[in-house]
């Protein structure tokens, strides 16, 4: 099944059921929104976020995106924001809140038929069902996900009180929060199954983690190493 979906490229990657505030002022993203806010009553307000993969920088935490000197190219996989809330600023800007929703993937994009970008998209299927393989996964996942926040932050007894038991949101929310590269996000992304999102994700937790204790073994501060002059070639 396929759709048409207006477009937003942004240096980050969406997962369904996560939030993503954004601070919309480039006027063909004003658009975006006014188009949105007008739909019909009960008619589905979401747009679809794409990782740009090169070409554009874009400020982060905002609508803004700046031209670069090379071919702009998306990912192929995203993920669509459902609107939550719009607040109109005084110079025309927005600040919305919206949530993921569903993937999809890419078929074609079109550059000139609205003011902003929009795309024909195929939704992705997402795992459903009980699924006894994912389920043993999900409770290693969230083992080797608590040793990594208490590597990475204080505070993390309250996050990881709060994480779901459900595999699939499990595995989107392990994706979303963890420190890794968009590249990572985006492979995750990209992934059908919600066992194999969950497997790739323990290794990728286990390299990260493994990574923050040799860091945190070198008995030189890091301060030091970050003011230390590079090693001739």
């Amino acid at each position: 099944m396929t759709a048409r979906l207006p477009v937003f490229p942004l240096a980050t990657v969406l997962f369904p059921g996560l939030v993503l505030p954004l601070h919309i002022f480039e006027e063909r993203y004003r658009a975006l929104v006014r188009h949105l806010v007008e739909l019909p009553e009960g008619t589905p307000r979401e747009f679809g976020v794409v990782a740009i993969r090169s070409g554009w920088e874009v400020a982060p935490g905002s609508g803004r995106i700046i031209p670069g000197s090379a071919e702009v190219t998306l990912h192929e996989v995203g993920c669509t924001a459902e609107l939550r809330k719009v607040t109109e600023l005084t110079d025309g800007g927005f600040e919305i809140v919206t949530v993921g929703r569903r993937r999809f993937r890419v078929a074609e994009l079109d550059h000139h038929s609205a003011p902003y970008l929009t795309a024909q998209v195929q939704w992705l299927p997402e795992s459903s069902g009980p699924d006894e393989a994912a389920s043993q996964l999900a409770a290693r996942v969230i083992s080797v996900f608590r040793q990594y926040l208490g590597l990475i932050r204080d505070e993390s007894g309250q996050l990881t009180e709060q994480l779901p038991e459900d595999p699939t949101v499990l595995s989107h929310l392990v994706a979303a929060t963890a420190a890794l590269t968009v590249a990572d996000r985006q492979r995750l992304l990209a992934i059908d199954d919600t066992t194999t999102r969950l497997r790739a994700e323990l290794n990728l937790l286990n390299r990260e983690a493994a990574l923050l204790r040799q860091v945190r073994a070198v008995p030189v501060p890091l301060a030091e190493l970050a003011t230390a002059p590079p090693a001739p070639n």
